[in-house]
């Protein structure tokens, strides 16, 4: 490989990066759009959904290698609940968008509450070991108490 090409792969590669770490506006607000819910069939009860997505893939914002997590999802719903395809078809536009472990986690817990309004919500992000280190993130949502 000359010492040209190999200047053009690294520059492509390094172009693909920047590409990849933050997504457009449009693609998150239209991220939000493919979450889809139904009425809870037992709004008057409390009681806890837990999904787990074992797949769920996203990009390190730094070298644009994947991350592989799997996600927890734990509610109370209140009116409404998250449909599973849909929610399927949501995790997988992250595929190939930059983001740390942190800020992944806690943007679908907003858009979950966004989308459902739960009584409460958790999220548990188990990221799988990159260099001999495991992150786990975890965020939560509660509603805010009535006055």
């Amino acid at each position: 490989m000359t010492g040209r090409l190999r200047a053009l792969i690294v520059e492509d590669m390094a172009n693909h990066r920047r590409q990849t770490r933050t997504a457009p506006k449009v693609a998150q607000q239209s991220r939000l759009e493919i979450l889809e819910t139904f009425e809870n069939p037992h709004p008057d009860r409390d009681y806890v959904i837990e999904t787990v997505c074992p797949e769920f893939t996203s990009l390190c914002p730094k070298t644009g290698q994947p991350d592989f997590g799997t996600l927890t999802i734990s509610y109370v719903p209140d009116r409404l609940c998250f449909e599973l395809k849909s929610l399927k078809l949501y995790l997988q536009t992250y595929r190939n968008e930059g983001a740390f472990y942190e800020d992944v986690t806690n943007r679908i817990l907003d858009d979950l509450v966004a989308a459902t309004l739960p009584r409460s919500m958790k999220i548990t992000a188990a990221f799988t070991p990159r260099g001999g280190i495991r992150t786990n993130v975890y965020v939560e949502y509660s509603l805010p108490l009535k006055s």
